[in-house]
């Protein structure tokens, strides 16, 4: 019996997470090397605070992210109202007294979904979709404009339909301090929620608006400028002047 094929015709749904620190390239060697011991020492006390076992996690570190398959008996209502809370918190503290430069500032992308382990990390829907959900320009915006934060929480439409909708079992889920965006990245497109801890859903709102188009710049016309001996006519004015050739049949 091939094992192997066996165990791939299992179907197991996972709860999938991403955390991005912000301006990691910026820093100089050494200082990346803090970032990422900071990175997983504020995610290991946030699962610990909150009941959760990190060793549990299949976790695949990409420098300045880290990306996690969690069990497929983990609580998503623990992950998305204790953790998130006690991530913020365990953030907040080790940015506290630190220059502006030096805050540790992350982005947070949780799905639900198929992800199986794969011979360089994962693989499946779920891997991709965070990912995309990860670098949603929103969700980069709201960190970029909303500088009294230090972390900003993304989840999928299917995690907030099924957990967050419902309060999460008494986690303090509050669905009003979520706002809904249409992520598009490459060949994704869906829909996500935006989550800041102690910031309201009014306050994100303007944030994840997209951008106002600017208005096209329309070149001024002008009618004939000069009329040559020769029969050439010049329309238009400077580098747009067009030539028009004109034969006088007598």
């Amino acid at each position: 019996m091939n094992t192997h094929s066996s165990s791939q015709a299992i179907i197991t749904r996972h709860l999938c997470m991403a955390a991005d620190a912000e301006k990691y390239s910026r820093l100089d060697t050494p200082g990346q090397e803090a970032l990422q011991a900071d990175l997983v020492r504020v995610l290991e006390e946030a699962a610990m605070l909150s009941g959760l076992d990190r060793t549990t996690w299949e976790r695949q570190p990409k420098g300045d992210e880290e990306f996690a398959v969690l069990p497929a008996d983990t609580q998503e209502p623990l992950v998305l109202g204790r953790f998130v809370r006690h991530l913020a918190v365990r953030i907040g503290e080790r940015n506290a007294n630190r220059a502006e430069g030096e805050r540790m500032r992350l982005r947070l992308a949780i799905d639900f979904g198929v992800a199986r382990t794969a011979a360089l990390g994962h693989s499946g829907p779920a891997p991709v979709s965070v990912a995309r959900y990860l670098n949603a320009d929103q969700l980069k915006r709201v960190l970029e404009k909303l500088s009294s934060t230090d972390l900003v929480v993304i989840v999928s439409d299917r995690v907030y339909q099924d957990v967050v909708r419902f309060r999460g079992d008494g986690q303090g889920l509050d669905p009003a301090r979520y706002v809904k965006v249409h992520v598009r990245k490459k060949e994704f497109s869906g829909y996500g929620w935006i989550h800041v801890p102690e910031h309201t859903r009014e306050e994100l709102e303007p944030l994840v608006a997209d951008p106002e188009p600017d208005e096209p710049v329309v070149p001024a016309h002008t009618t004939v400028v000069k009329d040559n001996k020769d029969g050439v006519f010049h329309f238009g004015s400077g580098d747009a002047a067009r030539t028009m050739h004109k034969k006088y049949y007598r």
